[in-house]
């Protein structure tokens, strides 16, 4: 089996949530969480890609392996690149530093997918989501599948539209994990910027735009992810509804 890595990036300067990822929930900081659920999937390496040296001793101080980074990376995959070109790992996974609850059963979904025999380019997660519970919402990404569950588009409008008269759909939110094959990866942070891509300000258009397969997993978990402060109250408040029901 090809050999897997795993990278999370974890930059400070967050514009909504400056610092998030050393902002602590249940104790620990988000990344410490990231982390600890990271090191459970089967991934055979786990690095956490930061830019600042306060982030890098936080990582150390629990006992994670942190990489440091540009600064100047445009996108979160430009930075997983500059850590896995200097791996020999053939699959690399992007987990995000905000993800304190991923669960290391997706992890392994998206490992499965991309060491597959038939392995697509990429790999991502989506989650069933009722239309009514986003369709008004552009921070959460709409996907939608093919019949053999790769990705035919994502946007942050309401996929697919659903007219009168119309018979609804399946209808799924996007769950920013990924995975690569490395020459996939490698091609595309080479890619010029996409014109979708420019335009709704989704980076995995440019791999579609590019005629690049992403291979679709429907999975039931789903997760909090932490972009603000007030999701940060929300995590803390979903960590304890855990803690209680343990």
């Amino acid at each position: 089996m090809a050999k897997t890595l795993a990278v999370i990036p974890a930059r400070y300067a967050s514009t909504r949530f400056p610092g998030k990822v050393l902002a602590q929930l249940g104790g620990k900081p988000i990344i410490q969480h990231v982390w600890e659920r990271a090191v459970q999937s089967k991934a055979d390496e786990v690095l956490i890609a930061v830019d600042e040296q306060k982030v890098f001793d936080a990582v150390c101080a629990f006992g994670g392996k942190a990489v440091m980074t540009s600064k100047n990376h445009p996108t979160g995959s430009d930075r997983i690149w500059e850590v896995a070109k200097k791996s020999d790992a053939e699959a690399i996974i992007n987990i995000q530093g905000d993800e304190p609850f991923v669960k290391p059963e997706v992890i392994d979904s998206l490992i499965d997918a991309i060491t597959a025999p038939s392995a697509p380019d990429m790999a991502t997660v989506v989650v069933p989501c009722p239309r009514a519970e986003f369709e008004n919402n552009p921070n959460m990404v709409k996907v939608v599948l093919s019949a053999d569950s790769h990705a035919l588009y994502f946007s942050r409008s309401m996929i697919p539209f659903l007219r009168v008269g119309g018979k609804e759909t399946e209808t799924y939110r996007h769950w920013g994990i990924y995975a690569y094959r490395r020459t996939a990866l490698e091609r595309f942070v080479s890619l010029p910027e996409g014109k979708l891509e420019q335009c709704e300000k989704l980076e995995q258009l440019r791999a579609l735009e590019n005629g690049m397969r992403i291979k679709v997993i429907v999975t039931p978990y789903s997760s909090i992810g932490i972009d603000t402060p007030e999701e940060l109250v929300k995590a803390e408040a979903f960590l304890a509804s855990l803690q209680k029901g343990k």
